[in-house]
């Protein structure tokens, strides 16, 4: 299935888009979509975490993604 993803700070940067059109198999869950991720840009690797968004909800552990979902990727926020 093919995943339209919105990317945010760091996570923009890293991918070098806003957008990714993004290929997962059928039945993949937030984790794998993650793991994959940091397969093809292995840069994610150094964020503490990434947070995953789901039709605007923060994805669950072992939800099921589906080719209409809504994703984006959310980077670690700093401040003060």
């Amino acid at each position: 299935m093919e995943l339209n993803i919105l990317l945010f700070g760091i996570t923009k940067d890293i991918v070098g888009q806003q957008k990714l059109r993004y290929e997962m198999p059928e039945g993949a869950t937030v984790p794998d979509l993650v793991d994959d991720l940091k397969k093809s840009y292995p840069k994610l690797h150094d964020l503490d975490s990434v947070l995953v968004a789901v039709n605007n909800e923060y994805g669950q552990k072992q939800q099921v993604l589906h080719e209409s979902d809504e994703i984006a990727l959310i980077p670690p926020v700093s401040g003060g």
